[in-house]
């Protein structure tokens, strides 16, 4: 499904669809660190019904399923719904999967505990979804923003990878992240209050081909790039790996969570 929004990418198209494959294989690179602040939190445990909007290959509830929650993620990309449900139905978990847009969601009120948006949370609609979300959550329910980014100011390889994208998609606007809180609309606030949030740095591990397949599967290239562009990317950003990086290395990101209270 293909997508245009101003406040993404100055409204260029991008697709998610297009880039699934490469998003199931190379994109489940949360560190365990990054889930533990989750459950830390008791949050998205056992006993407990978890909505994951945005849940893309489903990374954040094949990962979570361990701690016991009964898990429903959405997506607005039914190849990536597709690829969801491939690789739950191979590590043999009972996770319900549907394709539909957040802002379209038709759930019974107070069906869930806590709802999660990994990644995905500055794409809705925020005046419809806000209230809407608030109407699923159980009474004291909990939204929960999850966020993680690299660091292309303090990592060399981050930095020229970037650099990269940006020479054949410029006005990709996933650039120059530092460490920050994630970002809240003022409209949430008629509907949640701000129970915690914490930002921390994480070095997560690659060898060069996952690294590779990492940025290909950003937006900026596989879901938005012609096929000709991201062939002579790939070529591109191979040929820089080979320069600057060793097989084997580590990407300095940073995690933050932001969870927020129903009223």
């Amino acid at each position: 499904m293909e997508i245009r929004d101003i406040r993404i990418d100055a409204g260029k198209a991008f697709d998610w669809g297009r880039t699934s494959k490469d998003y199931a294989k190379y994109r489940d690179v949360y560190p365990e660190l990054f889930y533990k602040k989750i459950v830390d939190r008791g949050l998205c445990v056992e006993g407990q019904d978890v909505l994951d909007l945005g849940t893309g290959t489903g990374v954040v509830p094949r990962n979570m399923y361990k701690y016991g929650a009964h898990w429903t993620g959405t997506d607005i990309s039914p190849e990536q719904i597709e690829q969801a449900k491939r690789l739950a139905s191979e590590g043999g978990m009972k996770i319900d999967f549907y394709a539909v847009p957040t802002e379209k969601l038709d759930f019974p009120d107070e069906s869930f505990d806590v709802i999660t948006a990994c990644q995905c949370f500055w794409y809705f609609d925020h005046e419809h979804v806000m209230p809407k979300l608030a109407q699923l959550l159980k009474p004291n329910g909990k939204l929960v923003i999850l966020y993680m980014a690299w660091i292309p100011a303090e990592d060399e390889i981050a930095g020229k990878s970037e650099e990269l994208v940006l020479k054949y998609n410029p006005t990709w606007s996933g650039a120059g992240q530092t460490r920050r809180p994630n970002w809240v609309p003022d409209v949430a606030y008629n509907n949640f209050e701000l129970e915690d949030h914490e930002e921390y740095d994480l070095m997560v591990p690659f060898t060069k081909d996952s690294w590779h397949g990492r940025m290909r599967a950003c937006r900026g290239v596989g879901a938005s790039l012609s096929a000709e562009e991201i062939a002579k990317w790939d070529k591109e950003h191979r040929e820089l790996l080979d320069k600057i990086a060793p097989e084997q290395f580590e990407i300095k990101h940073y995690g933050a969570i932001t969870v927020l209270k129903k009223k």
